[in-house]
C-alpha cells in the first residue's frame, strides 16, 4: 500500500452504497461487504470517478436507496485489483481500497443511474460469475 500522493490528496474521492451515512462517518473494513458472499471485507473501496460510485450505489445488497458518498482516507490505499489488475490495466476508472476507514465528507444528492437494461446486463453477468464460483471482489 502506499500513501496518497499530492495528486490523490487533492482528489474527490467516492463511495457508493446503499447505507445511510453522515458526514464524519467512518466507513471501516471488518464488517461484511455488500457484495457475493458478504464475507467480512478486509478493505474499503473508494474512486475518483462518478461512473464507479454509481456501480456501488447501484449493485449493494439492501432494500435502501443507492448513495453515494464523498469521502476521504485515512491511511495508505492502493489501486483496486479486481478492476485494475483484470479488468481494465492502468487504473482507468480510478478505483482503490484502503485497509483503513475512510472518512464520509458529504453526500452527493443528485446523480443519474445507469439505463435498466444496462444494469440488468450487469447484475446478470455477476450473476453467471457466482454460478461459475468467481466472487465479484476478492480480498
Amino acid at each position: 500500500m502506499s500513501t496518497p500522493n499530492s495528486e490523490q490528496q487533492a482528489t474527490i474521492f467516492y463511495h457508493g452504497t446503499k447505507a445511510n451515512l453522515k458526514d464524519g462517518d467512518l466507513i471501516a473494513p471488518g464488517f461484511n461487504s455488500n457484495y457475493g458472499k458478504q464475507k467480512k471485507a478486509a478493505y474499503v473501496y473508494l474512486t475518483a470517478t462518478l461512473d464507479a460510485a454509481v456501480w456501488g450505489a447501484e449493485l449493494a445488497l439492501g432494500d435502501g436507496p443507492g448513495r453515494i458518498y464523498t469521502v476521504e482516507a485515512t491511511g495508505p490505499m492502493e489501486d483496486d485489483p479486481n478492476l485494475t489488475d483484470k479488468k481494465f490495466p492502468g487504473n482507468p476508472t480510478k478505483s482503490y481500497r484502503t485497509a483503513s476507514p475512510i472518512k464520509v465528507t458529504g453526500e452527493v444528492k443528485e446523480w443519474k443511474g445507469h439505463a435498466p437494461e444496462q444494469l440488468q446486463a450487469m447484475k446478470d453477468h455477476l450473476e453467471k460469475l457466482k454460478q461459475q464460483g468467481i466472487e465479484a471482489i476478492e480480498d
